[in-house]
């Protein structure tokens, strides 16, 4: 629901922009039944704002692949993107606190429960989510421009064979990716350690997250292939149930209903994820169930004495 929230708006401009293109037009009738190439290229050509992301990539199984390259090779959000996007990580900051302690406690904790749990932890999420952002600044900004720009640069100047570039495109590719995926590791640790043990101080959780992953690395890498070999499964189904362009009525819905049980399946994921780093994490060093603080339980309400 959230990320329906927060990419409504984005939708509703991008459709009044094609709406105010279209008008009354032929090209409006050819649109709604199918694909009109020669207008979506001139819509294209004076597009701006959320406009410019109405490109073919937004069809079906490409939108993944584009997110993926958008990622690799640093694309340059545009604003309205960056903004719902910085919603979107917002609230995601503030609903982790409460699904971590869920878990954490192997119980149901009620809705004030959870809701407190989330108040409790967003502060300090906060604060390690603007850790975790110069983190990624400096991978994107300064290590992806090593790897990419010069190392890459250096090694295939005087290569001959195509086959061997891509090769090298590839390695860096992957020890990028590397990189994200261990930085991401010793955050999420970071917070699995905050909520379990009630950690105030997130230098002290970030130290301690790497201090368990340092010494349990093959629980730690094998609980992380497993959760990966689980997304690219979901990612795959994905990729033979995409929806293709054009269609109306019963196949074009068929299509948004695919695409809303994609966003579902990656939501489940997410949670799998956190659910299995909690887990490890308590069955290593604690226990199953085990928390440092008490479970935010609502207050019963005053009971008042009338005295006759």
């Amino acid at each position: 629901m959230f990320t329906l929230l927060t990419a409504l708006p984005l939708a509703l401009s991008l459709r009044d922009a094609l709406e105010d293109h279209l008008g009354s037009s032929l090209a409006a009738n050819e649109a709604a039944d199918g694909v009109n190439y020669d207008w979506w290229q001139e819509f294209n050509a004076q597009a701006g704002g959320i406009g410019t992301t109405f490109t073919p990539s937004v069809i079906g199984f490409a939108t993944t692949l584009d997110s993926v390259s958008g990622l690799l090779d640093r694309r340059r959000l545009i604003t309205p993107i960056a903004s719902a996007l910085a919603i979107y990580v917002m609230g995601w900051l503030f609903v982790s606190g409460g699904i971590l302690d869920r878990y954490a406690r192997g119980r149901g904790i009620g809705a004030y429960g959870f809701f407190a749990a989330s108040g409790t932890f967003f502060l300090r999420f906060l604060r390690l989510g603007i850790a975790a952002g110069l983190v990624y600044w400096f991978l994107f900004a300064y290590v992806h421009q090593w790897l990419f720009q010069r190392w890459y640069v250096n090694v295939t100047r005087d290569l001959d064979v195509e086959r061997t570039a891509f090769y090298w495109r590839v390695l860096m590719y992957a020890i990028f990716t590397a990189l994200l995926a261990a930085t991401t590791l010793v955050f999420d640790y970071a917070k699995v350690r905050v909520v379990v043990e009630d950690r105030r101080s997130m230098a002290g959780a970030l130290i301690a997250g790497i201090r368990f992953i340092v010494r349990n690395p093959a629980h730690v890498v094998a609980v992380y292939l497993l959760n990966v070999m689980v997304f690219l499964g979901v990612v795959g189904v994905w990729a033979l149930m995409a929806p293709g362009a054009g269609g109306s009525g019963a196949s074009m819905w068929m299509g948004v209903i695919a695409s809303q049980l994609y966003i579902l399946a990656r939501l489940v994921v997410t949670l799998q994820v956190l659910a299995s780093e909690t887990a490890l994490f308590q069955q290593a060093l604690a226990h199953w169930g085990y928390t440092a603080a008490p479970v935010n339980e609502q207050p019963l309400p005053p009971v008042l004495s009338v005295s006759s």
